[in-house]
C-alpha cells in the first residue's frame, strides 16, 4: 500500500468519524445545526477524496472530467436551489424525492457493478432495494404534493399482485445469482422491484406519510450501504448503514407515537374515513370567537399551551405565534409548546419551525408531559393540530382508536385556529371542535394570530 492509498484510507476513517458524531449531534435541536454541517462538510471531503482516487487510477480523462464537472455542478446547483426555495411545508415532498434519488443511484451502481464483475450478493440487494426505494418515494412524494390522491389507492387483486411481485423478486434475485442467464433474471429484478415499490405505498393513507417517509429512508439507506459493498468503498458503508439504522429506529418511533404496528401501517387503509365509529355524545354545537373573546382568555391566562399542527407549516405562521407568546410572556403568562411526535407531515416538522422563529427548546414539551400538565393549564392553544388532538383516538371504533394524542380537550379551555371544520388525513371529525369548552377561530393561521396579537395588545394596552 502506497503513502496515497495510506492518506486515502485515513480521510475516509476520518470522514465516517464525522457522520457517526454528526448523527449524534442532531439528538438535540441545540446542537442539530452543528451536527448538520459537520455532516455536510464530511460528505464534501468524502466526495473530493473519491475524485482524487479516480484521478489517481487514470479514470478521469478528457470528457469524463467534463462530464464529472458538470454532474457535480448540476447536482450541487440544483441541491442548493432546493434548499432555498422549496418551503417548510413542502419539505416532507423534498425529503421523498430526495430518498428516491438515493435509492435510484444506488440500483444503478449495482447495474453498473454487475456489468464490471457479474453477480454478486450486494448487487442483487442493491437493485432490489433500490429499485423499491426509488418508485415508492416517487409515488409517496406524489401524494404529499397532491399529485395522487392522498386517500389509500386500492384496485382489485391489487394484494395478488403484490404478492406475485414480491415472488418474481425472490425467484429473479436467485436466478441473478445462480450464474447463466442472470442478465435477464437482474432486468427481471429490477422491474418487479419498481412495481412493488408502486403497489406498497399506493395503499397507504396520507395519514401514515411521516412512518412511509421514515422507512424509505431507512431503504435508502441500506441501498447506499449495499452498493458501498460492491464497490468495496468504506465510507458508503459506513454512512448508508447510520442512515439505514436511524431510519428504521425513527420508523418504530414513528409508529408506537401512532399506536400502530409498522406491519398494519404497511398493509394499507389508514386515513380512508370509511371507520368513522359512533359519535361521542356532545352539544355539536360550534361556538366561534372573536379575536377580543381569544384575547381576553389568553391575556388573563396563568397558562397557556400551544398545540401546533399542519395548519401553521401551511400558513407559515410560526413567527406570528411566537409575537403572540412572547406578547403573553411579558404579562407573565406561562407559555409551553406541546408537540406531537406526528404532527405536520414528517418527524421534527414542527420543531424546525418553532426553532425558526426563535421558539427556546426549553418551552418544547413531550406528549406525556404536556398530557401530564393539561389539567392545569387555563388555555389549550390549537393552531391547525387535528387528528392528533382528537378525543375520538380514546374509543374504539375510529380510524384514529388507539392514536395517543395530547389531551387538548382537558384543558380549563381550548381555542382552535383553523380555517374550516374540514377533516385531517384520518377523515373523520373532530370532536374537540364541539366539545363546551371550545371556541373555534375561523381564519389563516397567520392571518388569526395577528389579529389575536393586536386584540391583545389593544386589551393590556
Amino acid at each position: 500500500m502506497n503513502a496515497f492509498d495510506v492518506v486515502i484510507r485515513l480521510v475516509y476513517l476520518a470522514v465516517a468519524t464525522c457522520f457517526v458524531l454528526g448523527l449524534h449531534l442532531m439528538n438535540s435541536p441545540v446542537t442539530a445545526r452543528r451536527g448538520n454541517l459537520l455532516s455536510a462538510g464530511a460528505m464534501a471531503v468524502a466526495v473530493a477524496a473519491t475524485v482524487a482516487v479516480l484521478v489517481q487510477a487514470g479514470g478521469v480523462q478528457g470528457w469524463a472530467w467534463i462530464a464529472l464537472a458538470a454532474g457535480a455542478a448540476l447536482g450541487a446547483g440544483l441541491g442548493l436551489l432546493l434548499a432555498r426555495r422549496v418551503p417548510m411545508t413542502a419539505m416532507p415532498q423534498l425529503v421523498s424525492l430526495f430518498n428516491a434519488v438515493g435509492g435510484g443511484a444506488a440500483a444503478l451502481i449495482g447495474v453498473h457493478d454487475f456489468v464490471l464483475r457479474g453477480s454478486s450478493l450486494p448487487v442483487v440487494l442493491d437493485v432490489l432495494i433500490g429499485g423499491v426505494t426509488f418508485s415508492g418515494s416517487l409515488v409517496a412524494s406524489g401524494k404529499l404534493q397532491g399529485l395522487v390522491p392522498s386517500r389509500p389507492i386500492v384496485f382489485p387483486g391489487a394484494r395478488v399482485l403484490t404478492v406475485v411481485l414480491v415472488l418474481v423478486m425472490l425467484v429473479a434475485a436467485g436466478l441473478s445469482l445462480a450464474g447463466p442467464g442472470g442478465a435477464v433474471a437482474l432486468v427481471a429484478l429490477a422491474v418487479a422491484a419498481l412495481g412493488f415499490g408502486v403497489t406498497m405505498v399506493t395503499p397507504i393513507g396520507g395519514a401514515d406519510m411521516p412512518v412511509v417517509i421514515s422507512l424509505l429512508n431507512a431503504f435508502t439507506g441500506t441501498a447506499v450501504a449495499m452498493a458501498g459493498f460492491a464497490l468495496g468503498n468504506g465510507v458508503l458503508i459506513t454512512a448508508g448503514a447510520l442512515v439505514g439504522a436511524s431510519g428504521a429506529i425513527l420508523t418504530k418511533l414513528m409508529a408506537d407515537a401512532m399506536n400502530r404496528s409498522i406491519t398494519a401501517i404497511m398493509a394499507g387503509g389508514f386515513g380512508t374515513g370509511d371507520s368513522t365509529g359512533d359519535q361521542a355524545p356532545g352539544t355539536g354545537v360550534v361556538r366561534a370567537l372573536s379575536a377580543d373573546d381569544a384575547a381576553i382568555q389568553l391575556a388573563y391566562a396563568s397558562r397557556v399551551v400551544v398545540v401546533p399542527g399542519y395548519g401553521l407549516a401551511a400558513a407559515q405562521a410560526q413567527y406570528q405565534l411566537r409575537e403572540l407568546a412572547e406578547l403573553l410572556e411579558g404579562r407573565g403568562v406561562n407559555v409551553a409548546y406541546a408537540v406531537h411526535p406526528v404532527a405536520g407531515r414528517m418527524p421534527g416538522h414542527m420543531n424546525v419551525l418553532l426553532a425558526e422563529a426563535g421558539v427556546p427548546y426549553d418551552q418544547l414539551v413531550e406528549l406525556d408531559a404536556a398530557n401530564a400538565a393539561m389539567p392545569q393549564t387555563d388555555v389549550a392553544l390549537v393552531v391547525g393540530a387535528n387528528d392528533v388532538v382528537n378525543p375520538a383516538a380514546r374509543r374504539p371504533g375510529t380510524a384514529v382508536s388507539g392514536m395517543p394524542i395530547i389531551d387538548a380537550d382537558r384543558a380549563k379551555s381550548v381555542i382552535v385556529v383553523k380555517r374550516s371544520m374540514g377533516h385531517g388525513y384520518a377523515g373523520i371529525d373532530n370532536e374537540l371542535y364541539t366539545a363546551a369548552t371550545t371556541g373555534m377561530y375561523f381564519a389563516d393561521a397567520k392571518k388569526a394570530l395577528a389579529e389575536i396579537t393586536a386584540a391583545v395588545k389593544v386589551l393590556v394596552g
